[in-house]
């Protein structure tokens, strides 16, 4: 992808350590940002870096305009029966996110094994995996979906009404299925990693130029559209988010959500957390068993002409988050001279590196 990015390793530990602070230093309260930086950085670790701790830029930025309530945690709208809104008041969309999972682990297990809380006038959550584990860790399937910043033009056109608004499913127990993607081809965080690591080009396929002609400028491309996924099915797919998370939860909808990259004032996203009780269906050991057989049999298969293995959602970033681990965290060196720019700028010590 374009030129050969220079990289320095860091330690999951030290990352979010420095995460951390510089969320503090921008005036974060201490819990708030411990969430924000383990939630960033688990996405480093599992080799989603487009979802990482890039995002520290926007997010301080957000702080700075005045863009985002540090303080908030937001309030409870209504709750009926497995049914929840809730108003995140313009506070850090980590915080909503963890207070709403709860909310939907909750619901699920007071109401017959279906929780679902959505949140409205939230931010940036980082990626829906993040959160969709988190329901999963009680034992329950976790679906969560959310809206974003209208940058994407629906199939046969050309003017941005869409987010890349993201879809996501996690299972409990063993590592067998996890899936998270954007309603593009890619999500737009991926074209924004390579402008901030100073790559000159992108994968043909990602993104169009305003005019709806495909390019692999990244700079081109994030003044352009990222291509929908599928074409007139990834559209379908982002207006289906659309409904679950804005229209159902009355939050701001299609272009009235603000931006992260785009300086649009506050981002006022809406998110969507469901919980599946897995017991209630039948017994947790034997959804497990049945989850393996449906990973054994995928993962079993012949390979196609061209590829060495027949892979199932989640498993590149479980062996990437393996290595990560391991080895450290690689970091595009243009991303870093941001941060540690960035903590300078608030009197925060970068660590450290090799």
């Amino acid at each position: 992808m374009g030129m050969t990015t220079d990289t320095i390793s860091i330690p999951h530990e030290t990352l979010t350590q420095f995460v951390q602070a510089i969320m503090e230093g921008a005036g974060t309260p201490t819990e708030a940002a411990a969430i924000t930086a383990e939630s960033l950085v688990a996405s480093n670790l599992r080799g989603v870096d487009s979802h990482g701790v890039q995002l520290v830029l926007a997010y301080v930025d957000q702080i700075r305009r005045d863009a985002v309530n540090l303080n908030a945690r937001g309030h409870l709208v209504s709750e009926n029966g497995a049914c929840l809104v809730y108003d995140g008041c313009d506070g850090l969309g980590q915080v909503v996110s963890g207070i709403c999972c709860d909310h939907a682990v909750r619901l699920a297990r007071a109401n017959g094994g279906l929780g679902m809380a959505i949140a409205r006038r939230s931010n940036h959550y980082g990626a829906s995996a993040f959160w969709a584990q988190k329901i999963s860790g009680s034992g329950m399937i976790g679906m969560v979906m959310c809206n974003a910043t209208a940058l994407v033009a629906p199939w046969q056109g050309r003017e941005k009404i869409m987010g890349t608004n993201a879809i996501c499913m996690a299972v409990p127990g063993p590592r067998t299925f996890l899936l998270d993607m954007a309603t593009t081809t890619v999500a737009l965080n991926k074209i924004q990693k390579a402008i901030l690591s100073g790559e000159s080009s992108i994968p043909q396929g990602w993104a169009m130029d305003a005019e709806g002609r495909p390019t692999t400028d990244p700079k081109i491309a994030m003044k352009g559209l990222p291509m929908p996924l599928g074409g007139y099915k990834g559209t379908g797919l982002a207006l289906m988010v659309e409904i679950l998370c804005s229209v159902l939860s009355g939050g701001p909808m299609l272009t009235q959500v603000g931006g992260l990259w785009e300086k649009r004032g506050p981002m006022r996203a809406s998110q969507f957390f469901f919980a599946i009780d897995v017991a209630r269906f039948l017994p947790i050991a034997d959804f497990e068993t049945r989850m393996q057989f449906v990973r054994d049999t995928v993962k079993n298969m012949a390979p196609a002409l061209g590829f060495d293995e027949v892979l199932i959602a989640g498993e590149p970033e479980w062996r990437a988050e393996e290595t990560r681990r391991r080895e450290g965290i690689p970091v595009a060196r243009g991303i870093w001279n941001q941060l540690v720019d960035l903590a300078a700028s608030l009197r925060i010590a970068a660590p450290a590196t090799a």
